[in-house]
């Protein structure tokens, strides 16, 4: 290697996690974290709820002094916007460029918005901190709330809304909160759950239109009906953070392309976390959206980088949601084709098993934890359903 080192593009849980990595794993050499905001790299899924709800303002997930003591540089405020693998640059927003040795991509994901909504104060997306900050002061002067998609995001946001008094309407064109993710089945006990607090769930419906002067004031429903507003949420979704990578030679295919060992098709470029999709033990491209994914391919990442023992990880994915005192939990890789089986539902909480070919893929729980994590080992073992069942 030349001293240019190592650069991670990114301000969030894979860069940090990446850069504790290599200092564990005996790099010394110089260790660059590169990230179009300000903020020291920091957490995101509380913001959708504690920030929002003002219970927490610090998200860093690891202070200052942590990158001084192992000799971590940080480029806050300068986003990449170009990479040139043959030369081995990578150009940032500031009008400078930096050399590497090796290059890894962790920029993550950025929000899906709608393009024919108009410009108007009150409309709002969430996915950094800058932004949940300023959904937070609104909200705290908020009255009337339409939060336009129900997914993950979309239900936490209303939830938290909700909590803070806030009249929510939840908007969404499937039949149910999450149903492209956990199916219609358990969509309806999260849309029973946000009613039960008091958010009117509007499914099998989309927005046609947003109103305003100057500020959001009304929102229209596709079937005409028109709902007051002094604040809008869009939570449709996210994209991965490619644009940068045009004519860079590195593939992106809904995501930066990766092998096994998150390997781009560019020598000496990588990739993880939600921008990433790595090849799985079948041989599919899997582009996975989940806080625990990232410290397991940090933990193979880094020594293929090195070129040290790249160890075997067996993971059974897992990815949580906080709505209200439920936490809803997710093992394993349920779809929404699945067959779903409820084997306890008090109202309230609940336990699910998804059955695919006749085993167990995935275990979705609602206030149930210990239930949940104790499927780990089955769903790892592809266990028969009829054994879970009886």
């Amino acid at each position: 290697m030349s001293n240019n080192g190592i650069v991670i593009v990114g301000g969030g849980l894979a860069a940090a996690r990446t850069a504790e990595q290599l200092r564990r794993s005996g790099y010394t050499g110089p260790v660059t974290i590169v990230s179009d905001e300000v903020h020291l790299p920091y957490d995101r899924p509380p913001l959708s709820k504690e920030v929002l709800r003002k219970e927490v303002d610090d998200v860093v997930l690891k202070p200052r002094e942590f990158y001084d003591e192992n000799d971590i540089t940080l480029r806050l405020g300068a986003a990449a916007t170009g990479l040139d693998t043959a030369a081995q640059t990578l150009t940032l927003s500031d009008g400078t460029s930096l050399g590497y040795d090796e290059l890894v991509i962790a920029t993550g994901l950025v929000p899906r918005r709608i393009p024919a909504f108009p410009d108007l104060e009150g409309i709002r997306v969430l996915r950094s901190f800058d932004e949940s900050m300023a959904l937070r002061e609104h909200a705290f002067k908020a009255q009337h709330a339409v939060v336009v998609g129900a997914g993950f995001i979309g239900c936490e946001v209303a939830a938290s809304l909700r909590t803070l008094g806030v009249d929510v309407v939840l908007v969404e064109p499937q039949p149910t909160p999450l149903a492209s993710v956990l199916g219609e089945q358990i969509g309806e006990l999260v849309s029973r759950l946000h009613r039960s607090e008091g958010v009117d769930v509007r499914t099998g419906i989309g927005v046609a239109e947003v109103r305003g002067d100057g500020r959001v004031d009304t929102v229209v429903l596709s079937d005409g009906t028109e709902l007051a507003a002094d604040l809008v949420v869009v939570g449709i979704g996210s994209r991965p953070a490619t644009e940068w990578l045009d004519g860079s030679g590195v593939d992106v295919d809904n995501g930066v392309i990766c092998d096994e060992a998150g390997r781009t098709s560019a020598p000496n470029v990588w990739a993880l976390g939600d921008v990433a999709s790595w090849r799985d033990a079948t041989g599919h491209q899997a582009r996975v959206e989940h806080w625990s994914n990232v410290a397991d391919q940090a933990r193979v990442v880094v020594p293929a980088m090195l070129g040290q023992e790249v160890p075997s990880i067996t993971v059974v994915p897992y990815f949580w949601s906080d709505q209200y005192d439920v936490k809803i939990q997710c093992l394993g890789e349920p779809e929404a084709t699945d067959i779903v089986h409820l084997v306890e539902d008090d109202g309230r909480k609940f336990l699910a098993y998804y059955e695919r070919d006749g085993v167990v893929v995935g275990v979705v729980g609602g206030g149930l934890p210990g239930k949940v994590m104790k499927a780990r080992g089955k769903i790892a073992a592809a266990t028969p359903i009829s054994e879970m069942l009886g």
